[in-house]
């Protein structure tokens, strides 16, 4: 008999299920980083709002340049017809003027533009970014010196502005927590003994108690409606402006844009000249302030849209994109900066949790974003911090 060698059994083909396909293509091809898709997101809205801007500016601007260009044309036709002056003669002085505007010479009488009131208000504007354009450096060693004197100016202009915005946060947190507490204690639920830093406050976790963003965007928003109004009540009865061009002039000026075509303070001559001057440079550090801390609110809110808009655009069929049964539920705040550190802290067996002090005081205090939250969204100011 000859020994064979006993045949391998044969092999079952087993069918290759097919994977489940995902109802998006963007779970398909790479699943997309939520601070990502949140920039691709804010980037097609910001195009979306500038074509609808320049779609209702072009409407409403567009027939008012075609008639001023018209009686522009007409006047200078009349002109040359008149004095008997060519008509290219008459642009090429019209050129000249221009330049003159440029350096700074104006046809009534203005105040000096490089004396020292004027050199300091012009400074302002360079680090407070508003630029306003009416007064510009025209020699060398100007323009050298305003790429150095604006680069440290403008930085340390906005570090201001964001410490201005922790000390409001601050202060509206110190208010807010007193109302809090005085409603609790009308209430009862706080006896008449009460001392701050007890230990009945820290179990109620007042201690850690943080106003909600959406007072906060109230409060600023009020504050700088009434700084504005009374602004422009002093411009209205000091400069001649309409009321609406003062209010204008507010917003361009506080919101740091500075057209240039309302300018303050530039008469050689005001009645109660100092006291004007003094309440003309109040009243745009405040309003600057102001409207930058209310910018910088209302970025969040925008962030807490996006982060909405996101989940209600996010593939629900995905495994990556579904949360686990179990599985802990991300914070409420749109913003947490902390993220990657709890999540390394997890890894590592640590307690993230741990971490978050304020989470139950914003709990208690409804708000969804902390005053952490809010002045780490800069990136600007954790960058010079």
């Amino acid at each position: 008999m000859s020994s064979r060698s006993p045949r391998p059994p044969p092999r079952r083909c087993r069918r290759r299920l097919p994977r489940p396909s995902c109802c998006c293509c963007c779970c398909r091809r790479s699943h997309l980083n939520e601070d990502t898709g949140r920039f691709v997101l804010l980037a097609a809205l910001i195009g979306l709002y500038l074509v609808a801007g320049a779609t209702v500016f072009s409407a409403l601007e567009s027939p008012g340049e075609a008639e001023a260009r018209a009686r522009w044309g007409a006047t200078l036709r009349n002109f040359s017809a008149a004095h008997g002056v060519a008509e290219p003669e008459l642009r090429a002085f019209l050129r000249h003027y221009e330049a003159a505007l440029a350096a700074g010479v104006r046809a009534d009488a203005l105040r000096p533009r490089w004396d020292f009131p004027g050199a300091f208000y012009f400074v302002g504007t360079v680090v407070s970014t508003i630029g306003f354009g009416m007064t510009t450096p025209a020699t060398v060693g100007g323009k050298a010196f305003l790429i150095a004197y604006g680069l440290f100016g403008c930085a340390g202009t906005i570090l201001f502005f964001n410490l201005f915005l922790e000390r409001i946060i601050s202060l509206l947190a110190f208010i807010m927590r007193a109302c809090r507490e005085r409603q609790l204690r009308r209430s009862g639920l706080l006896p008449a003994t009460f001392r701050r830093g007890s230990a009945l406050s820290e179990a109620d976790c007042l201690a850690g108690w943080k106003p909600s963003v959406y007072h906060v965007l109230l409060i600023l928003g009020l504050f700088a409606v009434l700084l504005s109004c009374c602004a422009s009540a002093m411009y209205t009865s000091v400069e001649g402006w309409d009321y609406m061009d003062s209010l204008y002039f507010c917003f361009v000026t506080f919101s740091t844009i500075g057209f240039g075509d309302l300018v303050s303070s530039q008469h050689a001559a005001y009645r109660n000249q100092g006291l004007y001057r003094l309440g003309n440079f109040l009243f745009i550090l405040l309003g600057v302030c102001c409207i930058y801390s209310l910018f910088n609110v209302i970025s969040i809110l925008i962030k807490q849209v996006l982060n909405w808009m996101l989940r209600k655009l996010s593939c629900r069929c995905c495994a990556r994109c579904c949360p686990a049964p179990g599985a802990p539920l991300a914070r409420r705040n749109a913003i947490t900066p902390g993220s990657r550190l709890r999540r390394r802290l997890a890894a590592l067996g640590a307690d993230p949790a741990a971490r978050d002090s304020d989470a139950e005081g914003r709990r208690l205090s409804g708000e969804l974003i902390s005053m952490r939250d809010l002045t780490a969204s800069n990136k600007v100011s954790l960058a010079l911090l």
